[in-house]
């Protein structure tokens, strides 16, 4: 029982020498702090929320056009390809008949005449 009391004492005691080390305007004042802080970071996380749910509403509404334009520039990418590639089988006939239809790089600045628009007028 006294080691009881000694104990409950010196508990006593110490809590009384915690008391002294703690300001209470300073602890007051920090939970003002953190109470401020909470509210900003509530009211933070209200307005993210809201523009996630506005977010995920537009992306809902536009997802089909996506998809649908990815799928028809899919499509026009494939056109196109198999137009070039019926171009050069085209232009590789062409050439094996008339050789001189295509001219070389050395011999295109000679036939190319046109005005560089490019250049200022002297």
């Amino acid at each position: 029982m006294a080691e009881e009391e000694a104990i409950r004492a010196a508990s006593e005691e110490l809590a009384c020498q915690f008391q002294t080390l703690i300001n209470t305007q300073e602890v007051d004042s920090i939970r003002h702090i953190q109470h401020l802080i909470l509210g900003r970071l509530q009211d933070s996380n209200a307005v993210l929320s809201h523009f996630n749910e506005y977010s995920e509403r537009c992306f809902t509404e536009l997802s089909g056009d996506f998809s649908r334009n990815t799928r028809l520039l899919k499509s026009i990418k494939s056109d196109l390809d198999y137009i070039f590639m019926k171009l050069r089988s085209m232009k590789s006939r062409l050439k094996a008949i008339y050789p001189d239809a295509f001219p070389d790089a050395s011999t295109i600045k000679i036939l190319d005449q046109r005005p560089d628009l490019e250049r200022p007028l002297p």
